[in-house]
Protein backbone atom coordinates (compact mmCIF):
# COMPACT_ATOMS: atom_id res chain seq x y z
CA UNK A 1 0.00 0.00 0.00
CA UNK A 2 1.11 3.56 -0.64
CA UNK A 3 -0.43 6.02 1.80
CA UNK A 4 2.12 8.82 1.91
CA UNK A 5 4.81 10.10 -0.41
CA UNK A 6 7.15 13.05 -0.95
CA UNK A 7 6.47 15.66 -3.60
CA UNK A 8 8.51 18.79 -2.91
CA UNK A 9 9.34 20.16 -6.38
CA UNK A 10 7.50 22.78 -8.38
CA UNK A 11 5.60 21.62 -11.49
CA UNK A 12 7.97 23.65 -13.69
CA UNK A 13 10.94 21.70 -12.28
CA UNK A 14 9.09 18.42 -12.78
CA UNK A 15 8.38 19.36 -16.38
CA UNK A 16 12.06 20.02 -17.03
CA UNK A 17 13.06 16.66 -15.56
CA UNK A 18 10.48 14.82 -17.64
CA UNK A 19 11.67 16.49 -20.83
CA UNK A 20 15.24 15.52 -19.93
CA UNK A 21 13.98 11.93 -19.79
CA UNK A 22 12.38 12.21 -23.27
CA UNK A 23 8.87 12.58 -21.85
CA UNK A 24 7.37 15.57 -23.74
CA UNK A 25 5.00 17.86 -21.92
CA UNK A 26 2.65 20.18 -23.83
CA UNK A 27 1.01 21.77 -20.78
CA UNK A 28 1.89 22.35 -17.14
CA UNK A 29 -0.04 23.87 -14.19
CA UNK A 30 1.17 26.90 -12.26
CA UNK A 31 3.63 26.30 -9.46
CA UNK A 32 1.18 27.39 -6.76
CA UNK A 33 -1.62 25.01 -7.80
CA UNK A 34 -0.13 21.83 -6.35
CA UNK A 35 0.95 21.09 -2.82
CA UNK A 36 4.72 20.80 -2.48
CA UNK A 37 5.64 18.96 0.69
CA UNK A 38 7.93 16.28 2.09
CA UNK A 39 4.86 14.67 3.61
CA UNK A 40 2.22 14.43 0.88
CA UNK A 41 -1.08 12.98 2.20
CA UNK A 42 -4.27 11.66 0.59
CA UNK A 43 -6.72 14.42 -0.25
CA UNK A 44 -4.00 16.83 -1.37
CA UNK A 45 -3.51 18.07 -4.93
CA UNK A 46 -0.60 16.37 -6.66
CA UNK A 47 0.75 16.12 -10.19
CA UNK A 48 -0.08 13.45 -12.78
CA UNK A 49 1.30 12.95 -16.28
CA UNK A 50 -1.21 11.79 -18.89
CA UNK A 51 -2.20 11.91 -22.53
CA UNK A 52 -4.40 14.78 -23.67
CA UNK A 53 -7.81 13.16 -24.03
CA UNK A 54 -11.37 14.34 -23.31
CA UNK A 55 -12.86 13.99 -19.84
CA UNK A 56 -14.55 10.73 -20.85
CA UNK A 57 -11.12 9.29 -21.61
CA UNK A 58 -9.35 7.77 -24.59
CA UNK A 59 -11.11 6.25 -27.58
CA UNK A 60 -14.43 7.18 -29.16
CA UNK A 61 -17.17 8.79 -27.10
CA UNK A 62 -20.16 6.78 -25.93
CA UNK A 63 -22.30 8.09 -28.78
CA UNK A 64 -19.62 7.27 -31.33
CA UNK A 65 -19.28 3.81 -29.89
CA UNK A 66 -23.04 3.21 -30.07
CA UNK A 67 -23.14 4.31 -33.69
CA UNK A 68 -20.27 2.02 -34.54
CA UNK A 69 -21.98 -0.90 -32.80
CA UNK A 70 -25.20 -0.26 -34.71
CA UNK A 71 -23.41 -0.54 -38.01
CA UNK A 72 -22.13 -4.00 -37.18
CA UNK A 73 -24.73 -6.51 -38.20
CA UNK A 74 -22.91 -9.61 -37.12
CA UNK A 75 -22.51 -10.31 -33.40
CA UNK A 76 -19.12 -11.98 -33.87
CA UNK A 77 -17.72 -8.89 -35.55
CA UNK A 78 -19.11 -6.68 -32.79
CA UNK A 79 -17.57 -8.87 -30.06
CA UNK A 80 -14.22 -8.81 -31.86
CA UNK A 81 -14.26 -5.01 -31.94
CA UNK A 82 -15.03 -4.86 -28.19
CA UNK A 83 -12.23 -7.19 -27.17
CA UNK A 84 -9.58 -6.01 -29.63
CA UNK A 85 -8.00 -2.52 -29.55
CA UNK A 86 -9.48 -0.47 -32.35
CA UNK A 87 -6.98 0.84 -34.86
CA UNK A 88 -9.32 2.94 -36.97
CA UNK A 89 -9.68 5.55 -34.19
CA UNK A 90 -6.07 6.67 -34.21
CA UNK A 91 -5.10 10.01 -32.68
CA UNK A 92 -1.84 11.87 -32.38
CA UNK A 93 -0.49 11.63 -28.85
CA UNK A 94 0.18 14.73 -26.78
CA UNK A 95 1.04 14.69 -23.09
CA UNK A 96 0.52 17.13 -20.24
CA UNK A 97 0.95 17.61 -16.52
CA UNK A 98 -2.25 18.16 -14.57
CA UNK A 99 -3.10 18.90 -10.95
CA UNK A 100 -5.44 16.32 -9.43
CA UNK A 101 -6.62 15.30 -5.99
CA UNK A 102 -5.32 12.04 -4.49
CA UNK A 103 -8.22 9.67 -3.81
CA UNK A 104 -10.21 8.66 -6.90
CA UNK A 105 -13.86 9.73 -7.13
CA UNK A 106 -15.72 7.88 -9.94
CA UNK A 107 -17.53 9.93 -12.58
CA UNK A 108 -20.93 8.59 -11.52
CA UNK A 109 -20.62 9.96 -7.96
CA UNK A 110 -23.57 12.25 -7.13
CA UNK A 111 -22.08 14.15 -4.18
CA UNK A 112 -18.76 14.71 -2.47
CA UNK A 113 -17.70 11.57 -0.58
CA UNK A 114 -16.56 11.65 3.03
CA UNK A 115 -12.91 11.23 3.99
CA UNK A 116 -13.29 7.54 4.83
CA UNK A 117 -14.70 6.75 1.39
CA UNK A 118 -11.94 8.69 -0.32
CA UNK A 119 -9.27 6.81 1.66
CA UNK A 120 -10.53 3.53 0.22
CA UNK A 121 -9.67 4.68 -3.31
CA UNK A 122 -6.15 6.09 -2.85
CA UNK A 123 -4.82 2.71 -4.04
CA UNK A 124 -5.95 0.17 -6.62
CA UNK A 125 -4.73 -3.44 -6.49
CA UNK A 126 -3.35 -4.77 -9.76
CA UNK A 127 -5.19 -8.08 -9.38
CA UNK A 128 -8.53 -6.22 -9.20
CA UNK A 129 -8.02 -5.14 -12.84
CA UNK A 130 -7.76 -8.63 -14.33
CA UNK A 131 -11.48 -9.12 -14.85
CA UNK A 132 -13.61 -6.72 -16.87
CA UNK A 133 -15.85 -5.66 -14.02
CA UNK A 134 -15.84 -3.53 -10.91
CA UNK A 135 -15.49 0.19 -10.30
CA UNK A 136 -12.13 0.40 -12.11
CA UNK A 137 -13.37 -1.03 -15.40
CA UNK A 138 -13.85 2.26 -17.27
CA UNK A 139 -10.74 3.95 -15.87
CA UNK A 140 -8.35 1.11 -16.69
CA UNK A 141 -9.42 1.18 -20.34
CA UNK A 142 -9.57 4.92 -21.02
CA UNK A 143 -8.07 6.90 -18.14
CA UNK A 144 -4.57 5.78 -17.32
CA UNK A 145 -1.93 8.14 -15.95
CA UNK A 146 1.45 8.42 -14.25
CA UNK A 147 1.64 9.72 -10.67
CA UNK A 148 4.87 11.65 -10.04
CA UNK A 149 6.82 12.01 -6.80
CA UNK A 150 10.33 11.86 -5.33
CA UNK A 151 9.70 8.76 -3.23
CA UNK A 152 7.18 7.13 -0.89
CA UNK A 153 6.93 6.20 2.77
CA UNK A 154 6.10 2.87 4.32
CA UNK A 155 5.93 1.91 7.99
CA UNK A 156 7.64 -1.20 9.32
CA UNK A 157 5.74 -3.11 11.98
CA UNK A 158 7.89 -4.68 14.67
CA UNK A 159 6.83 -8.20 15.70
CA UNK A 160 4.93 -8.37 19.00
CA UNK A 161 4.90 -4.59 19.22
CA UNK A 162 2.65 -1.68 18.32
CA UNK A 163 5.67 0.37 17.29
CA UNK A 164 5.92 1.37 13.62
CA UNK A 165 9.11 2.71 12.07
CA UNK A 166 8.73 4.94 8.97
CA UNK A 167 10.95 4.18 5.97
CA UNK A 168 11.52 6.26 2.85
CA UNK A 169 11.90 4.55 -0.53
CA UNK A 170 13.34 6.32 -3.57
CA UNK A 171 15.15 5.61 -6.80
CA UNK A 172 18.88 5.05 -6.38
CA UNK A 173 19.64 7.37 -9.30
CA UNK A 174 17.68 10.21 -7.69
CA UNK A 175 15.24 10.62 -10.59
CA UNK A 176 11.50 11.14 -10.29
CA UNK A 177 9.39 8.14 -9.38
CA UNK A 178 6.71 7.29 -11.93
CA UNK A 179 3.77 5.32 -10.45
CA UNK A 180 1.14 3.65 -12.60
CA UNK A 181 -2.18 5.32 -11.87
CA UNK A 182 -5.78 5.83 -12.95
CA UNK A 183 -7.75 9.08 -13.05
CA UNK A 184 -11.34 10.23 -13.41
CA UNK A 185 -13.44 13.38 -13.63
CA UNK A 186 -16.65 13.81 -11.64
CA UNK A 187 -19.35 16.49 -11.54
CA UNK A 188 -21.70 16.53 -8.55
CA UNK A 189 -25.43 17.15 -8.79
CA UNK A 190 -26.33 20.79 -9.14
CA UNK A 191 -22.78 21.86 -9.98
CA UNK A 192 -20.76 22.30 -13.14
CA UNK A 193 -17.42 22.14 -11.33
CA UNK A 194 -15.16 19.32 -12.47
CA UNK A 195 -13.29 17.28 -9.88
CA UNK A 196 -10.19 15.50 -11.20
CA UNK A 197 -8.90 12.74 -8.94
CA UNK A 198 -6.45 9.82 -9.17
CA UNK A 199 -5.36 6.55 -7.57
CA UNK A 200 -2.03 4.69 -7.34
CA UNK A 201 -1.89 1.09 -8.58
CA UNK A 202 -0.10 -1.34 -6.27
CA UNK A 203 1.39 -4.80 -6.82
CA UNK A 204 3.38 -7.39 -4.87
CA UNK A 205 6.56 -6.10 -3.26
CA UNK A 206 9.89 -6.99 -4.82
CA UNK A 207 12.58 -8.88 -2.90
CA UNK A 208 14.16 -5.68 -1.64
CA UNK A 209 10.98 -4.40 0.06
CA UNK A 210 9.45 -7.68 1.23
CA UNK A 211 10.69 -7.03 4.77
CA UNK A 212 8.85 -3.71 4.83
CA UNK A 213 5.44 -4.51 3.33
CA UNK A 214 3.83 -7.06 1.07
CA UNK A 215 2.61 -4.38 -1.38
CA UNK A 216 4.35 -1.59 -3.31
CA UNK A 217 3.39 0.89 -6.06
CA UNK A 218 3.85 -0.12 -9.68
CA UNK A 219 6.94 1.82 -10.78
CA UNK A 220 7.94 2.55 -14.38
CA UNK A 221 11.36 3.73 -15.53
CA UNK A 222 11.39 7.33 -16.77
CA UNK A 223 11.05 7.63 -20.55
CA UNK A 224 10.53 3.87 -20.97
CA UNK A 225 8.42 2.03 -23.53
CA UNK A 226 6.24 0.83 -20.65
CA UNK A 227 5.16 4.41 -19.97
CA UNK A 228 4.36 5.07 -23.63
CA UNK A 229 2.34 1.86 -23.81
CA UNK A 230 0.52 2.60 -20.57
CA UNK A 231 -0.47 6.12 -21.67
CA UNK A 232 -1.24 5.34 -25.32
CA UNK A 233 -4.74 6.77 -26.01
CA UNK A 234 -5.10 4.46 -28.99
CA UNK A 235 -5.32 1.55 -26.54
CA UNK A 236 -8.79 2.02 -25.09
CA UNK A 237 -9.53 -1.61 -24.37
CA UNK A 238 -7.96 -3.59 -21.55
CA UNK A 239 -5.53 -6.23 -22.78
CA UNK A 240 -3.11 -8.77 -21.37
CA UNK A 241 -0.27 -6.55 -22.54
CA UNK A 242 -1.45 -3.71 -20.31
CA UNK A 243 -2.02 -6.09 -17.41
CA UNK A 244 1.50 -7.48 -17.78
CA UNK A 245 2.97 -4.03 -17.16
CA UNK A 246 1.73 -4.15 -13.57
CA UNK A 247 4.56 -6.00 -11.86
CA UNK A 248 7.10 -5.48 -9.06
CA UNK A 249 9.89 -3.05 -9.85
CA UNK A 250 13.19 -4.73 -10.76
CA UNK A 251 15.38 -1.61 -10.69
CA UNK A 252 17.59 -0.27 -7.89
CA UNK A 253 15.89 1.44 -4.97
CA UNK A 254 17.10 2.96 -1.71
CA UNK A 255 15.20 2.25 1.50
CA UNK A 256 16.05 3.55 4.96
CA UNK A 257 14.36 4.55 8.26
CA UNK A 258 13.51 8.23 8.70
CA UNK A 259 12.21 10.69 11.27
CA UNK A 260 9.12 9.47 13.15
CA UNK A 261 7.54 12.93 12.87
CA UNK A 262 6.56 12.10 9.30
CA UNK A 263 3.77 10.05 10.81
CA UNK A 264 1.77 13.20 11.52
CA UNK A 265 0.19 14.55 8.35
CA UNK A 266 0.57 18.19 9.31
CA UNK A 267 4.33 17.91 9.72
CA UNK A 268 6.70 18.90 6.93
CA UNK A 269 10.49 18.88 7.00
CA UNK A 270 13.39 18.10 4.64
CA UNK A 271 14.68 15.77 7.35
CA UNK A 272 11.87 13.34 6.46
CA UNK A 273 13.78 12.16 3.39
CA UNK A 274 17.17 11.96 5.16
CA UNK A 275 18.27 8.70 6.81
CA UNK A 276 17.79 8.83 10.57
CA UNK A 277 21.40 7.73 11.14
CA UNK A 278 22.87 10.14 8.58
CA UNK A 279 25.39 12.82 9.52
CA UNK A 280 23.09 15.33 7.80
CA UNK A 281 20.24 14.54 10.19
CA UNK A 282 20.35 17.04 13.06
CA UNK A 283 17.92 14.95 15.13
CA UNK A 284 20.30 11.99 15.21
CA UNK A 285 21.37 11.50 18.83
CA UNK A 286 24.65 9.96 17.70
CA UNK A 287 25.44 13.16 15.82
CA UNK A 288 24.71 15.15 18.98
CA UNK A 289 27.28 13.23 21.01
CA UNK A 290 29.65 13.24 18.03
CA UNK A 291 29.44 17.02 17.89
CA UNK A 292 30.13 17.21 21.62
CA UNK A 293 33.25 15.08 21.15
CA UNK A 294 34.39 17.28 18.26
CA UNK A 295 33.85 20.39 20.39
CA UNK A 296 35.86 18.89 23.26
CA UNK A 297 38.68 17.93 20.89
CA UNK A 298 38.68 21.42 19.39
CA UNK A 299 38.89 23.06 22.79
CA UNK A 300 41.67 20.71 23.86
CA UNK A 301 43.58 21.43 20.65
CA UNK A 302 43.28 25.19 21.25
CA UNK A 303 44.51 24.74 24.81
CA UNK A 304 47.51 22.71 23.67
CA UNK A 305 48.25 25.23 20.93
CA UNK A 306 48.22 28.12 23.41
CA UNK A 307 50.61 26.25 25.72
CA UNK A 308 52.92 25.49 22.80
CA UNK A 309 52.92 29.15 21.76
CA UNK A 310 53.82 30.24 25.27
CA UNK A 311 56.71 27.79 25.32
CA UNK A 312 57.82 29.05 21.93
CA UNK A 313 57.76 32.65 23.08
CA UNK A 314 60.03 31.69 25.93
CA UNK A 315 62.45 29.72 23.79
CA UNK A 316 62.22 31.84 20.63
CA UNK A 317 61.04 28.93 18.44
CA UNK A 318 58.95 29.61 15.29
CA UNK A 319 55.58 27.77 15.10
CA UNK A 320 53.74 26.92 11.89
CA UNK A 321 50.04 27.66 11.74
CA UNK A 322 47.78 24.71 12.64
CA UNK A 323 44.24 24.08 11.55
CA UNK A 324 42.84 25.84 14.59
CA UNK A 325 45.29 28.71 14.33
CA UNK A 326 43.82 31.97 15.59
CA UNK A 327 46.76 34.34 15.42
CA UNK A 328 46.89 37.25 13.02
CA UNK A 329 48.75 36.75 9.75
CA UNK A 330 50.77 39.00 7.49
CA UNK A 331 50.93 38.95 3.72
CA UNK A 332 54.11 37.51 2.26
CA UNK A 333 55.25 37.73 -1.35
CA UNK A 334 57.79 35.24 -2.56
CA UNK A 335 58.63 33.27 -5.66
CA UNK A 336 57.14 30.13 -4.14
CA UNK A 337 53.70 31.21 -2.98
CA UNK A 338 51.73 34.09 -1.59
CA UNK A 339 50.43 32.32 1.47
CA UNK A 340 49.97 34.53 4.52
CA UNK A 341 52.30 33.74 7.37
CA UNK A 342 51.67 34.08 11.09
CA UNK A 343 52.98 37.22 12.78
CA UNK A 344 56.36 37.08 14.50
CA UNK A 345 56.23 35.75 18.06
CA UNK A 346 56.58 38.37 20.76
CA UNK A 347 59.78 38.64 22.81
CA UNK A 348 62.16 37.63 20.00
CA UNK A 349 64.58 40.39 18.99
CA UNK A 350 65.83 40.72 15.46
CA UNK A 351 69.53 40.06 15.12
CA UNK A 352 71.54 42.38 12.84
CA UNK A 353 74.41 41.18 10.75
CA UNK A 354 74.68 44.53 8.99
CA UNK A 355 73.97 48.07 10.06
CA UNK A 356 71.29 50.31 8.67
CA UNK A 357 71.29 54.04 8.23
CA UNK A 358 68.37 56.25 9.03
CA UNK A 359 66.80 55.66 5.58
CA UNK A 360 66.65 51.90 5.92
CA UNK A 361 69.63 51.34 3.62
CA UNK A 362 72.11 48.66 4.56
CA UNK A 363 75.63 49.97 5.11
CA UNK A 364 78.68 47.87 4.37
CA UNK A 365 79.97 45.99 7.32
CA UNK A 366 82.93 47.72 9.05
CA UNK A 367 85.64 45.73 10.72
CA UNK A 368 85.94 46.87 14.29
CA UNK A 369 88.87 46.37 16.62
CA UNK A 370 88.02 44.55 19.73
CA UNK A 371 87.57 46.89 22.64
CA UNK A 372 90.10 46.60 25.43
CA UNK A 373 88.44 46.98 28.74
CA UNK A 374 90.59 48.98 31.22
CA UNK A 375 91.65 47.08 34.23
CA UNK A 376 89.96 48.26 37.35
CA UNK A 377 92.34 49.32 40.19
CA UNK A 378 92.97 46.67 42.72
CA UNK A 379 90.86 47.20 45.73
CA UNK A 380 92.15 46.80 49.27
CA UNK A 381 90.94 43.82 51.10
CA UNK A 382 87.78 44.52 52.94
CA UNK A 383 88.16 44.89 56.68
CA UNK A 384 85.94 42.76 58.75
CA UNK A 385 83.10 44.64 60.32
CA UNK A 386 83.51 45.27 64.05
CA UNK A 387 81.55 42.98 66.18
CA UNK A 388 78.31 44.51 67.30
CA UNK A 389 77.52 44.60 70.96
CA UNK A 390 74.38 42.99 72.11
CA UNK A 391 71.91 44.91 74.14
CA UNK A 392 71.00 41.83 76.10
CA UNK A 393 74.36 40.17 76.66
CA UNK A 394 77.88 41.42 77.43
CA UNK A 395 79.73 38.53 75.95
CA UNK A 396 80.78 37.05 79.31
CA UNK A 397 79.80 33.74 80.55
CA UNK A 398 76.77 33.75 82.74
CA UNK A 399 77.14 32.66 86.35
CA UNK A 400 75.88 29.25 87.02
CA UNK A 401 72.33 29.14 88.17
CA UNK A 402 71.95 27.57 91.55
CA UNK A 403 69.52 24.79 91.52
CA UNK A 404 66.80 24.83 94.08
CA UNK A 405 67.25 22.02 96.55
CA UNK A 406 64.55 19.53 96.53
CA UNK A 407 62.59 18.77 99.68
CA UNK A 408 64.40 16.35 102.02
CA UNK A 409 67.93 17.34 100.88
CA UNK A 410 68.38 20.75 102.60
CA UNK A 411 71.05 21.32 105.27
CA UNK A 412 70.16 20.98 108.96
CA UNK A 413 71.58 24.44 109.74
CA UNK A 414 69.04 26.10 107.50
CA UNK A 415 66.33 24.53 109.58
CA UNK A 416 67.60 26.12 112.79
CA UNK A 417 67.98 29.52 111.17
CA UNK A 418 64.26 30.02 110.66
Amino acid sequence: MCGRYAFYQRPSEVRRQLEDSHMPCEDCPNDDVCRQTYNFPPGAFGIVYRAEVPDYGAGPSKREQEEADAENEQTEIAEEIKTKPATQHHVDVHYKLQAMKWGLIPAWTKRSPDYGSMMRTINCRDDSLIENRGMWNTMKKRKRCIVLCQGFYEWLKRPNSKEKIPHFVKRKDGQLMCFAGLWDCAKYEGSDEKHYTYTVITTDSNKQLKFLHDRMPVIFDNGSDEIRTWLDPNRYEWTKELQSLLKPYDGELECYPVNRDVGKVGNNSPSFVIPIDSAENKSNIANFFGNQKKLAKTQEAKKNLTKTEEDAETKGVKIEAETEETRATTESKSSENNAPLPGSPRGVKREHSDEENGHGEILPTQHKLPKIEPKSPSSSPAKPNPKMKSATSNGTKASPIKKKSEAGTQKITKFFGK
